[in-house]
């Protein structure tokens, strides 16, 4: 990797070589321009909501052309990140991996062919792919139907090996263990729809024809890899309130509450226990429709022989078009892959340790200061992650000369725009303001902790990177205070006259978010 300037020292040549130019006529950060101290001011009374009454609050604000500081309040402070830091897994699996990079599943055997008997093995072989549906499974079989076997004499051999076996990050709460946004990691995994939410089945409950009656439950996509435990009830009538929990360390599902007769059905995604095997047997059903019957076992974890040869592939979206589920959505699995990826490709090893080191040096190249912070996954959901603002606006001021940026840059969350894969996590954020359809961020959200990193375009065309990390507050959110000051960014104008004002501007409410889940979008659940 080529080393670069840091941020910090480019800053200060430019505000050595532009301080006349970067605002008004002798503007510097020692002297700000009215429209800065304007700015500054207003922002200050954001920070002042009794919300934030002995929580934590650092915010930093710089203009990416001048390299101009418009705003730092504890700039320094190591805080938890959330989600904001997949700002650093995206752009190391960026730069290390390549836009172009993708991820194949394959299937391969050492069997000898008789017809349509294969004599041997079949070996399910996984990339890594978390947006591998059943669909996907079922063209893999159909490929080995059309390559000629009917029947497989040996065993169905489900290979996970190109990662570890660790299926969970380290820091976990033992909690969010059966919800969607904590699914184990494997590289071999099943996802039910195009959310991409590897490693997780929905559950549906339907009314039973008559108030009495078990709800009827049914699984996307249909597998006997989950044991369904049905002691939910239907009711004549009533509020709907169905729960689905899988037990821990099995896939048993349990479901309990009641719906009422006529309600639409209920849902939820939940994670299955051991991917690989779900992915196995997933694979294994769609052989048996396309008439491939494998007479031995599912065997899961072993490696593929280096002599087998191939008989059916299918590759992943490039990691650029990856990248639009993975940040607009804010994939916690697809960031713990890319992490195991990295270190795959780049170390020879799949591990959580080796993708994380080979982070920490590329964003060090880009010019954050490592020494500073911590990150223990790749997602964000650990709450020993800990990272200074000012270290995520320097990673966002240097990726912006990556010539991979603008496929970045538009995969980021942009507020106010309604479809899912536009507005993502910020698509119910900040409509009707200067904000609108203009920034580009990165949210984040775990219990008491919410962050917002990324990019606005100033009233006057000056290219902002900001980052607001809040923590250790006790009100539901405080996602409203990262609005206003992103809409007071966004009415900025240096030199003249500022629609940033002392009051905080008025934004609409943020739906309340619960541990580990970002709102936004049609999940259900409630926020």
């Amino acid at each position: 990797m080529h080393r670069r300037l840091f941020p910090r020292a480019l800053a200060l040549l430019a505000l050595v070589a532009t301080a006349a130019t970067a605002g008004a006529p002798g503007a510097t950060a020692e002297s700000p321009t009215p429209a800065t101290t304007q700015l500054r001011a207003t922002i200050d009374a954001i920070l002042a909501d009794n919300r934030l009454a002995g929580a934590q609050a650092s915010v930093v604000v710089v203009d990416t052309s001048s390299g101009q500081t418009l705003y730092d309040r504890n700039g320094d402070r190591r805080l938890i990140p959330a989600s904001n830091t997949k700002l650093l897994t995206s752009t190391a699996a960026m730069e290390l991996l390549g836009p172009g990079h993708r991820l194949t599943t394959d299937v391969q055997t050492t069997g000898k062919r008789r017809g349509g008997l294969l004599s041997g093995n079949l070996h399910l072989r996984g990339g890594g792919d978390p947006t591998m549906l059943a669909a996907d499974y079922d063209a893999l079989a159909a490929q080995v139907a059309a390559d000629g076997v009917r029947v497989v004499s040996g065993n169905l051999i489900a290979d996970d090996t190109r990662y570890d076996n660790t299926r969970l990050g380290p820091d976990w709460t033992w909690d969010d263990e059966p919800y969607y946004y904590a699914s184990q990691v494997s590289a071999l995994t099943v996802a039910p729809d195009t959310d991409y939410d590897a490693g997780t089945v929905i559950v549906h409950a339907a009314p039973g024809a008559r108030a009495g009656a078990r709800p009827v439950v049914s699984t996307t996509p249909p597998t006997g890899y989950v044991r369904i435990d049905n002691r939910a009830e239907t009711v004549s009538e009533g509020e709907t309130s169905i729960s689905i929990e899988r037990e821990h360390g099995g896939n048993t599902i349990v479901v309990t509450g009641q719906i009422a007769v006529g309600d639409e059905p209920a849902s939820d995604w939940v994670t299955v226990w051991e991917p690989t095997g779900y992915a196995a047997e997933v694979f294994r059903a769609a052989l048996h429709r396309h008439g491939v019957r494998v007479l031995g076992r599912t065997v899961l974890g072993q490696p593929t022989p280096e002599t087998a040869h191939l008989v059916a592939r299918h590759d992943s979206m490039s990691l650029g078009e990856l990248m639009t589920p993975f940040l607009k959505l804010s994939n916690n699995g697809h960031a713990e892959v890319l992490t195991k990826e990295i270190g795959r490709v780049l170390s020879g090893s799949g591990t959580w340790s080796a993708g994380l080191t080979a982070i920490s040096e590329y964003v060090a190249d880009t010019g954050m200061n490592t020494g500073t912070l911590r990150q223990r996954d790749g997602s964000g959901l650990s709450r020993r992650n800990l990272v200074p603002a000012t270290e995520f606006v320097d990673l966002l001021a240097a990726v912006r000369a990556e010539p991979w940026f603008p496929t970045w840059y538009a995969a980021l969350p942009i507020a106010g725009q309604p479809e899912r894969f536009v507005g993502g996590t910020l698509r119910s954020r900040m409509a009707g303001t200067p904000a609108a359809g203009n920034v580009h961020a990165k949210t984040g959200s775990l219990t008491g902790v919410s962050g917002l990193s990324g990019y606005v375009t100033t009233a006057d065309g000056h290219l902002l990177a900001f980052s607001i990390l809040l923590n250790n507050y006790l009100t539901a959110s405080v996602k409203t205070l990262e609005d206003q000051i992103a809409v007071a960014l966004a009415g900025h104008r240096e030199g003249g006259t500022s629609t940033a004002r002392v009051a905080p501007p008025s934004v609409p409410d943020t739906p309340r978010t619960p541990e580990g889940v970002e709102c936004s979008w049609v999940k259900p659940i409630t926020c």
